[in-house]
């Protein structure tokens, strides 16, 4: 014979969560693909899908007396998409306008 007790708060909790989870799931499956259909297009009518920004990159070289000697490099040209998400292979660039210096753990 089925359970058929009222569900307890504890248990109304879950299922709220776990529908809260889906939901923001689904939101954000919905965001990206909404921004890989933009850049697409973009990129398709040559209109502002990509960019270039200079970022300043530096090596992290562990020593033997466990500090980091860092070495940098010449400034490059980095190809960014103008796009919420990393699309195409690309960083978006509203990241690399703020991370401009990287660095390179070896």
């Amino acid at each position: 014979m089925p359970d058929t007790s009222p569900p307890t708060g504890q248990q109304i909790l879950a299922r709220l969560f776990v529908r809260v989870l889906l939901a923001l799931l689904v939101v954000l499956a919905l965001a990206f693909a909404v921004d890989a259909g933009i850049l697409r297009y973009r990129a398709s009518a040559n209109r502002n899908a990509f960019s270039t920004i200079t970022v300043r990159p530096f090596y992290a070289v562990p020593r033997k007396d466990k500090k980091v000697e860092y070495e940098f490099d010449d400034p490059r040209d980095q190809t960014c998409s103008n796009s919420l998400f990393p699309q195409m292979g690309y960083t978006p660039c509203w990241y690399l306008r703020r991370h401009k210096d990287q660095e390179i753990p070896l």
